[in-house]
């Protein structure tokens, strides 16, 4: 993605799914988007409600699955068949 291209709401929509997922570390954002982590913190705040993103935050903080660096294993992309599509950046919820 070029620097500072305005990012698409599918984009949008696609990193706050990848930040939420357990596996996906800001570092294989930052190579599809061009943002680094505390970028993606920062569009997090921006596009969620307060309490989504404290709960967030709190989940994120030190796991060490977000961080490529803290990892116990190298783990390539994986993304489960059980997780749910994020659709203009509402969880789809029960």
């Amino acid at each position: 993605m070029p620097e500072n291209a305005p990012l698409s709401p599918a984009d949008i929509d696609r990193i706050i799914e990848m930040g939420w997922e357990d596996r996906t570390p800001f570092e294989a954002i930052e190579a599809q988007f061009g943002l680094a982590e505390k970028d993606v913190i920062t569009l997090m705040r921006r596009e969620m409600k307060a309490s989504s993103f404290r709960m967030w935050r709190a989940r994120m903080s030190g796991r060490a699955t977000k961080h490529r660096a803290l990892r116990p294993t190298e783990v390539d992309g994986f993304k489960s068949n059980q997780q749910r599509s994020i659709s203009l950046n509402k969880l789809s919820k029960r």
